[in-house]
């Protein structure tokens, strides 16, 4: 190759590949969550409950055993979470075997007992395959760990509860839950990786960024 010619390709090499490089930084990285693949939307989203506030929603069962797995994960989780993060948990009844531990669980809420009956029931109907199917059975349970069985009766069968139950099935209709653990973001969107948080976070993050 004659030396002129090979000085002008130097030339060339050496202006273009700054040029090159420069669009290559100027463009934006793509997003480490992909839709369709790591998260959906969901059919009808929700408005939020509370104005300025983004809601996490996790429909559960204390009969899935994936559900009591992420506990921990879900306890590590809220102790990071932003502050304009409202986390909520719905016990949902899938199906018609699901309905006395999740009919439980809003009667737990109802009587203030929550916090000491959650992971005991978990742990019950999990890790000792205790059978908690009836009424009876669960206000023995409940009744073990200092709940008055009367008490937990009438929040059981109380149309508080039963409003909650309601409104845990048309929400998970209403976001095409199938099933559980379910997590819902900001009423829009339904975790589908097994990176649950960090795309919980993706997408609080995504929310609470500026629109325009």
């Amino acid at each position: 190759m004659p030396y002129l010619l090979r000085r002008l390709l130097l030339v060339l090499l050496v202006c273009v590949l700054p040029l090159a490089a420069g669009r290559a930084a100027d463009s934006p990285a793509p997003p480490p969550f992909q839709e369709g693949k790591d998260y959906v939307r969901v059919p009808t989203p929700a408005p939020p409950n509370t104005p300025g506030k983004i809601e996490v929603v996790e429909f559960f069962s204390y009969t899935c055993p994936h559900c009591r797995n992420m506990e921990s994960a879900v306890h590590d989780w809220l102790k990071r979470k932003p502050e304009n993060v409202i986390f909520t948990q719905m016990a949902v009844a899938l199906g018609a075997s699901w309905e006395p531990s999740a009919r439980a669980y809003y009667a737990a809420q109802a009587l203030g007992v929550l916090d000491k009956i959650h992971q005991p029931l978990f742990d019950a109907i999990q890790q000792e395959r205790r059978k908690l199917n009836t009424e009876d059975e669960l206000a023995a349970f409940f009744a073990e760990h200092g709940v008055d069985q009367e008490a937990f009766r009438k929040a059981y069968q109380s149309f508080t509860t039963e409003t909650q139950l309601r409104r845990a099935s048309q929400l998970a209709q209403r976001f095409g839950v199938r099933g559980v653990p379910t997590f819902i973001v900001g009423g829009q969107y339904d975790v589908r990786s097994g990176r649950t948080f960090e795309v919980v976070d993706f997408l609080i993050a995504r929310l609470a960024a500026p629109q325009g």
